[in-house]
């Protein structure tokens, strides 16, 4: 058989938490209806091992298929090897890892690290399913060791799927893993870290920052990120190490289990020796050249309690289950989005007796990349957007910056400054879907006409509003003459509020009429920001008298002055 038949099986055999079951469902439906790759994204410890279980299960035994899987680190291969176990036992699973001593190639299911099978495929034989964990992993182009193997596997079985598993369906520099020319194509499902912590599935997380600052502004970047290198001698500095220490061992006093991420190891046993001074127990270290038994030592101690802080260096990012962990301190800056939510991803796990998990962040991380349930790509979110969180100068609680107390210590933020040619950016919460409302002071309102790339001909154009609140800063907003219903309504009560001109019925006049000065000019607006979503709303107005127009209804039809802000048609909201 080379391709099986994906309908849904008729008694799955494990219970999966719903948002598991959705995505199982959702792949089945997305390969049955299409003939390309989907992705499924689920936040770290959000269960992606036993979706992949319950898929390779269903694919042996209902419909008669061999499965592939595919990880980079051991531990993964680890995990589904036991999640198997556990939901399919009489599967017969194969592994093929040189880290594992395994090299099974005959059986229905194989577990495989990337790194053995990338120059193997012919002895593994053709796959009709082969599912990518962290697939992220893959690179977008070129000769990397994803997309050899996948592209023989190909050759093997032309008819063969791929679907990936991810937390960070993104990546520094390309934007979006998925895409038409990509191996994976289209997500075809997607639940929030947001959700899973409203819903119980994940733990709650509580931001502090540190009381010193590293200053980034002189690191420069390599492939996307910070030079290694030049980090490392950056947070090694002897003040930075002791300060963050005893930040570290007082924050931590009353909690379990501490996992710490540093820029080196150099730096990392720095901070190991300050952190043992500073608490006076063992600190283990876990680094790519630790050996194999002494790392296994380290993390079941570290798992049972034991230990109670353990350093890594780029060891313990992906593939790494303690659910014990209820602090993760970063002692790195980074400008890849995906890896603060690996580092951040750690604590994310329930375990009995743990109310939250607090990520002690020294590398401006969390102020760096914003929400930890909206982080996307720079490429994807347009550039370095405002931050949406904010500092508290008393407790160094990182918050929702629309608070005006700190829910932590009480303090009471200062009103924002309103000052000529400085816009106060716009601010949310470390979570979505948290509300700021922002005034800003206006200095001139430019119009245009504006219509949709790629609607038709006779498609209603809209009226673009465009408030300049600094020098070079601009807030756009729609308004709708040529529409109907609701729209227009709408657009007649902001034209009645700003004139005593009839509201124009073509966009064309009620461009040329405002700019002829009929509108009344607006010396203020309150922006409405909610944190994740991709467009702020003018929601209100401070505007000036209504000016008299003598002879307006012989108006001249002007032709409109256009745009030159350059904000792309895909930028607006309709």
């Amino acid at each position: 058989m080379t391709q099986p038949i994906f309908s849904p099986p008729k008694a799955p055999a494990l219970v999966l938490r719903p948002y598991q079951q959705e995505a199982v469902d959702a792949v089945y439906r997305h390969l049955r209806e299409r003939d390309d790759n989907p992705c499924i994204v689920i936040p770290t410890a959000g269960g992606k091992t036993p979706i992949a279980a319950t898929i390779c299960k269903d694919a042996v035994g209902a419909w008669k298929g061999r499965v592939l899987i595919l990880a980079h680190v051991k531990e993964l291969l680890e995990q589904a090897a036991e999640k198997l176990d556990r939901i399919a036992p009489d599967l017969r699973v194969g592994i093929h890892s040189a880290g594992l001593r395994r090299r099974d190639t005959e059986h229905p299911v194989i577990i495989a690290g990337i790194q053995s099978v990338y120059r193997r495929a012919c002895d593994l034989g053709p796959f009709d399913l082969v599912l990518v964990d962290e697939a992220h992993m893959i690179a977008p182009e070129g000769d990397g060791m994803y997309r050899q193997f996948l592209a023989d596997m190909k050759v093997i079985n032309p008819r063969m799927r791929v679907i990936g598993l991810t937390a960070t369906p993104f990546r520094m520099k390309s934007g979006m893993i998925c895409a038409p020319e990509n191996f994976l194509n289209s997500i075809c499902y997607e639940v929030g870290v947001r959700e899973l912590i409203r819903d119980g599935y994940l733990c709650r997380l509580i931001t502090k920052s540190g009381c010193q600052k590293p200053d980034t502004s002189e690191l420069r970047l390599r492939a996307g990120e910070f030079v290694a290198s030049e980090t490392e001698a950056l947070m090694d500095q002897d003040a930075l190490v002791e300060s963050a220490c005893a930040e570290i061992a007082e924050y931590t006093r009353d909690r379990n289990s501490c996992l710490v991420f540093v820029s080196g190891v150099k730096h990392g046993q720095h901070v190991t020796d300050v952190l043992h001074r500073r608490t006076g127990v063992e600190v283990g270290e876990v680094y790519g050249n630790t050996l194999a038994f002494e790392r296994t030592r380290m993390l079941d101690d570290f798992r049972s309690g034991k230990l109670k802080y353990l350093v890594n260096v780029n060891v313990l990012t992906t593939g790494f289950d303690a659910p014990n962990i209820d602090c993760v301190a970063m002692l790195r800056p980074t400008m890849s989005p995906g890896l603060f939510c690996q580092c951040c991803g750690r604590g994310f796990r329930l375990h009995p007796g743990k109310e939250n998990c607090l990520i002690l962040d020294f590398g401006g991380n969390v102020l760096r990349h914003g929400p930890v349930d909206q982080v996307m790509a720079k490429t994807s979110r347009g550039g370095n957007g405002p931050t949406p969180v904010k500092e508290c100068p008393e407790c160094h609680s990182v918050i929702a910056a629309g608070y005006a107390n700190c829910p932590d210590c009480g303090h009471e933020f200062p009103p924002p400054e309103k000052k000529k040619h400085e816009a106060e950016a716009t601010t949310a919460g470390v979570l979505s879907g948290e509300v700021t409302m922002t005034e800003y002071p206006v200095e001139a309102v430019l119009y245009g006409v504006h219509a949709k790339r790629g609607a038709p001909a006779d498609h209603p154009r809209t009226l673009r509003v465009d408030y300049q609140v600094g020098l070079n800063d601009f807030i756009s907003e729609w308004v709708c003459p040529e529409h109907t219903g609701f729209a227009r309504w709408k657009f007649e009560k902001w034209w009645r509020a700003r004139s005593d001109v009839p509201p124009p019925v073509r966009v064309e006049e009620a461009a040329a009429l405002a700019q002829e000065g009929a509108l009344a000019p607006a010396t203020a607006i309150t922006v409405r920001h909610v944190a994740g979503e991709k467009h702020d709303q003018v929601a209100g107005y401070v505007l000036g008298g209504k000016p008299r127009m003598a002879g307006w209804d012989e108006a001249p039809i002007q032709k409109p002055a256009g745009n030159s802000l350059g904000v792309a048609d895909e930028e607006i909201p309709f």
